[in-house]
């Protein structure tokens, strides 16, 4: 399984860990990244704010290029992924769009490639069963809420991708590794993200939601596929528990944070240390499962004897 890379600005600057983590996983999988030569930036969220064609024309590059390569394109990034998925299917729509955006790009993109975010080769079943035999610590004891976000799944039409209400992708892998999905009703609501910087006020009500109501449920920690979310849900937690008087403690991890971490691949406890919420409490519900787990099978051995 080979397909061309798109990392985008966010997976090499502020998440790194994300780039780090995904290229050792799908190595250890099998699955092989190519990174995509002299992309660029996706233009979310300027370009798409103020210039459908640019909207268009920045993310169709790239898919030129990535046909070029003979490669269908994945993307970490949700955020990334929605543009592409977008700039695809305006291109494929045949009302003219794609001639006058190709007469401007050296290398042409005619449709023969498809978009996909990376969870979706990940949750494929036959990745699925693979990677739950190359599990080498189970994440037993862990409940995590699975956080889609409202760029990953929708529009629906468009992005093709998942239930759009209740999708289940990153829940499948996460029990592929031994963790418990919590049951929840947030796992598609927008962070805020494109408010970040111009009405703080708004993202500081959407997270605190979010977050509430995954600890509502009962989850030790969020896990997410966006740079956008896992930042607004991570860096801004302690400033959204002194607004609102509450506790939180909830470590938001990528999906491929947690593979590696079950995987047991070399430098997966270096991620963390680029988070801004300690991740100890959600490995000390790891270890008390395991420990929970090993007293069961001790006492079921015994009394088999």
């Amino acid at each position: 399984m080979k397909f061309a890379y798109y990392p985008g600005c966010s997976l090499h600057s502020t998440a790194k860990e994300y780039d780090d983590s995904t290229q050792a996983v799908c190595r250890a999988l099998g699955i092989e990244l190519e990174e995509i030569p002299d992309w660029n930036c996706c233009g979310a969220s300027s370009a798409h704010a103020t210039s459908h064609e640019l909207a268009v024309a920045l993310p169709a590059r790239n898919l030129g290029i990535a046909e070029q390569m003979g490669l269908d394109v994945v993307v970490p990034c949700a955020a990334c992924f929605n543009r592409m998925k977008s700039a695809e299917v305006a291109m494929k729509n045949g009302n003219g769009v794609a001639e006058a955006i190709n007469a401007e790009l050296e290398a042409k993109y005619t449709g023969r490639i498809t978009v996909e975010p990376l969870v979706e080769p990940l949750a494929r079943p036959e990745v699925i069963e693979k990677l739950s035999a190359m599990v080498r610590k189970p994440l037993c004891g862990l409940k995590v809420a699975c956080y889609y976000g409202c760029l990953l799944v929708r529009p629906p039409k468009i992005m093709g991708f998942d239930d759009p209400e209740d999708p289940q992708s990153i829940d499948n892998i996460a029990r592929a590794l031994g963790a418990e999905p919590v049951e929840w009703y947030y796992k598609t609501e927008c962070c805020g993200a494109g408010f970040s910087l111009t009405r703080v006020d708004m993202v500081h009500k959407m997270t605190h939601d979010i977050l509430l109501r995954a600890k509502k449920a009962g989850a030790h920690a969020v896990v997410c596929a966006c740079p956008l979310c896992q930042a607004n849900l991570d860096m801004r937690q302690a400033e959204i528990e002194k607004i609102y008087g509450t506790t939180f403690d909830l470590p938001v991890f990528y999906i491929t944070e947690l593979v590696a971490l079950a995987m047991d691949l070399p430098g997966t406890r270096g991620y963390f240390g680029k988070h801004m919420v300690d991740v100890a409490s959600a490995l000390e519900a790891i270890g008390a499962g395991e420990a929970a787990g090993a007293k069961e099978e001790a006492s079921a051995a015994a009394g088999k004897s």
